[in-house]
């Protein structure tokens, strides 16, 4: 294997018995600090809103290394949405009366025509 990526075997050995870079520890620190904010933000905070949150704890890094890690332990926000009421049945507008009540088959033609919101007999 060494001889396909063109490399000594004792610098192959070597690499893997070195410890970790400072860098390679800084993110496995960084790591354990994005996932603790990502959860106490409750998974609604951007990078960059999740970069203020980490300065306010004494933690300063940039932008792309978030979105790096994130992407990396594959965590992503959730948008919060608003709920929105979309049924208002408590108003005091009239309401339309049933005139097939549900009785759907007609004797002849043209006698009852139905639509999606509202039915009407002629």
């Amino acid at each position: 294997m060494c001889r396909l990526l063109d490399v000594s075997e004792s610098g192959y050995h070597a690499s893997h018995k070195r410890p970790p870079s400072r860098r390679a520890q800084a993110n496995a620190r960084l790591e354990v600090e994005i996932k603790a904010a990502h959860e106490r933000t409750r998974q609604t905070y951007c990078p960059e809103r999740l970069q203020a949150d980490l300065a306010d704890n004494g933690i300063h890094v940039g932008i792309h290394r978030i979105k790096r890690i994130r992407q990396k332990l594959g965590l992503r926000c959730r948008q919060k949405r608003k709920f929105k009421a979309t049924t208002d049945s408590n108003h005091a507008l009239p309401v339309a009366p049933n005139l097939l009540d549900r009785q759907y088959a007609v004797a002849a033609p043209k006698n009852a025509w139905v639509t999606g919101a509202t039915a009407r007999l002629q």
